[in-house]
């Protein structure tokens, strides 16, 4: 029998809930539903253990195509299951099955709660794009708010920063002081003692070079931007990255010349994120080029099922922009939010993460 958390279930409820309505709606930067910005479903493709199944709509029916025989369901089948599935995923915690929809499952050809891929793509949906009157293959990663809130950036040795202390040369004791702070909001008060005796914490570099060089490779800056970002999360009331972005484009830490009021902090961030979304990881070198994913789905709390995809890259910017914010992750796990000393010199480590909202 089947069980899963969810966000597992949501896949499934996905497919379901998108062929019930037999189109695909793009959303906002605010997670609601643009109406006029729809695209007509022409099939959605799923893989398999056991193949390589195509969910084609024709009128009322889904055509169900790739095993042994052809099967056709009624549209109105597939609205009625993901209305049940919605129910039972609402009032569902952990790990749970549902024997009823599992059975439906068995019958169309669906027998896992998420999709082979060897990609990071969860479906592939082939729509017709009315505006230029052509059809399109896209792939998209499915991300649920049933649940709870999926990482953008996991946390990692990889995304640490390293800041040297100035205007304060602690000796040992005053670095044991500072490290023995233990408040709930530990390092961001060990910051402050560190300024209390007069010292700044200024960007050096990452604790590693493959992410610090992916970063270049987006921007040559981009690296000093993400530092004083990092920098005024742990130093302040601040966490979304919208208004970390808003804060630094007023301080202008790089001094950018903005008598034409450029956005240029802001661009930067939104194409960081949009890299980071379709392929870029810490650990690995970034060429530059998306995977076969192409955005996401997004599964709201009230069931709609909403598409941002770089086939409509302000929207898909837009989203990430303002649907991300930055979090604390474990520092003894990942070594980070303690003064030391090395070779002479005084560092702080500041580690970035990033979650949706």
């Amino acid at each position: 029998m089947l069980s899963g958390n969810k966000g597992e279930w949501s896949e499934v409820y996905a497919l379901f809930k998108l062929l019930g309505d037999k189109q695909l709606f793009a959303g906002d930067a605010n997670l609601n539903k643009v109406e006029e910005l729809f695209y007509p479903i022409i099939k959605i493709i799923r893989n398999e253990s056991g193949g390589n199944f195509q969910y084609e709509i024709n009128g009322d029916l889904v055509i169900i195509s790739g095993g042994k025989e052809e099967l056709r369901i009624p549209v109105k089948t597939f609205t009625e299951q993901s209305a049940k599935l919605l129910s039972t995923i609402k009032g569902s915690t952990g790990a749970f099955n549902i024997p009823e929809i599992e059975t439906f499952m068995n019958s169309i050809n669906c027998s896992s709660l998420k999709a082979k891929s060897t990609s990071k793509s969860d479906i592939r949906i082939v729509i017709h794009d009315q505006r230029i009157s052509q059809t399109a293959e896209l792939a998209f990663s499915i991300k649920s708010q049933l649940g709870g809130q999926a990482t953008l950036l996991n946390a990692g040795k990889t995304t640490n920063f390293v800041y040297q202390v100035s205007g304060f040369q602690p000796i040992e004791n005053e670095i044991q002081t500072i490290n023995e702070i233990d408040t709930k909001s530990k390092i961001k008060d060990r910051i402050e003692s560190v300024k209390q005796f007069g010292g700044n914490l200024d960007y050096l570099s990452l604790e590693q070079d493959v992410f610090k060089n992916n970063l270049v490779l987006i921007d040559s800056l981009l690296p000093n931007i993400l530092a004083e970002i990092v920098k005024t999360f742990y130093t302040s009331n601040l966490s979304s990255i919208k208004d970390l972005t808003e804060n630094i484009n007023k301080t202008n830490p790089l001094n950018y010349d903005n008598q034409s009021a450029h956005t240029f902090y802001e661009y930067k961030i939104k194409r960081f994120l949009t890299d980071v979304a379709l392929g870029m990881t810490p650990s690995k070198v970034w060429n530059g080029i998306y995977d076969a994913t192409g955005g996401y789905l997004i599964v709201k709390e009230n069931g709609d099922v909403l598409c941002y995809h770089i086939y409509n890259r302000n929207q898909f910017e837009d989203y990430l922009f303002q649907n991300t914010k930055l979090e604390t992750a474990s520092s003894s796990r990942h070594e980070f939010g303690k003064i030391y000393a090395e070779n002479g010199k005084t560092y702080f480590k500041l580690n970035l993460q990033i979650r949706f909202k």
